[in-house]
């Protein structure tokens, strides 16, 4: 299965800096999102952080089995499951130590959402509120839940969904790297076929832009990674662009 992908990251409407960070590495096919947080330019230190060292993991275990793994192997996942699990706990080692080298890193943290591809399968990883979807046969699939306190008020039943699209508390997050040492990574896999669509987004897109209009979007871009990325990022900005907005789209074909 072939991979045609496109990376767009942009800084909205409303923030002077950029504070997503974004791996788009197609010879280990791994792709990521992180959306870091904290003040002055630390969020933006955490993503970078993040989503450099999930590549620097994922490539030096590329072909090497008998690496040792720092926290342990999960048996229930695949090697390369693991690798991207790893990996993922690995950058929250590295995002913790930095918030120790300078007061004003302290408390920084990011969210990050991650897809290592392995033939027709693909291994995703989330931690916070950035997304992985799926698209196919013109159905848009969340495939990751978010880990937020308006989505934990969702699930409960507290709040509607009409509600959670508007509540002043819609971007606190309640599981970041950056947190604590035990991080909890939630890992899934998803059998890919020809004509899929994977998007790996931060929360500036999905916070303007409903899903509905993210599938249609999708759907006039048949295909076309580049095209599909391009209109989500003009559509998030021509909503009002309220945060940095970061697309990863992966367009599976034979």
């Amino acid at each position: 299965m072939n991979i045609a992908w496109k990376a767009v990251t942009d800084v909205g409407r409303k923030r002077k800096g950029n504070e997503d960070s974004l791996v788009a590495n197609a010879e280990q096919r791994l792709f990521v999102v992180a959306d870091g947080m904290g003040g002055h330019a630390a969020g933006e230190i955490a993503s970078k952080v993040a989503v450099d060292s999930i590549n620097e993991f994922v490539q030096l275990t590329s072909g090497d089995e008998e690496i040792t793994w720092p926290f342990g192997l999960d048996e229930t996942i695949s090697y390369d499951g693991n690798r991207l699990k790893t990996a993922v706990r690995f950058a929250n080692r590295k995002v913790l130590e930095a918030t120790k080298e300078k007061s004003e890193y302290e408390g920084m943290a990011t969210t990050v959402a991650a897809v290592l591809v392995d033939g027709g399968t693909a291994n995703l990883a989330h931690v916070g509120d950035s997304r992985i979807y799926l698209f196919r046969g013109g159905e848009l699939i969340q495939l990751t839940s978010d880990h937020s306190w308006v989505n934990e008020q969702l699930q409960s039943g507290i709040i509607s969904a009409e509600q959670a699209r508007s509540h002043p508390l819609r971007n606190v997050v309640t599981r970041a790297l950056g947190g604590r040492a035990d991080l909890q990574v939630d890992m899934g896999t998803h059998a890919i076929q020809a004509g899929d669509l994977l998007l790996v987004c931060s929360d500036g897109l999905t916070t303007m832009v409903p899903d509905e209009h993210i599938a249609r979007l999708l759907n006039d871009a048949q295909g076309d990674a580049d095209k599909g990325a391009q209109s989500l990022v003009a559509e998030a900005n021509a909503r009002g662009g309220e945060d940095n907005i970061s697309v990863v789209l992966l367009h599976f074909h034979e």
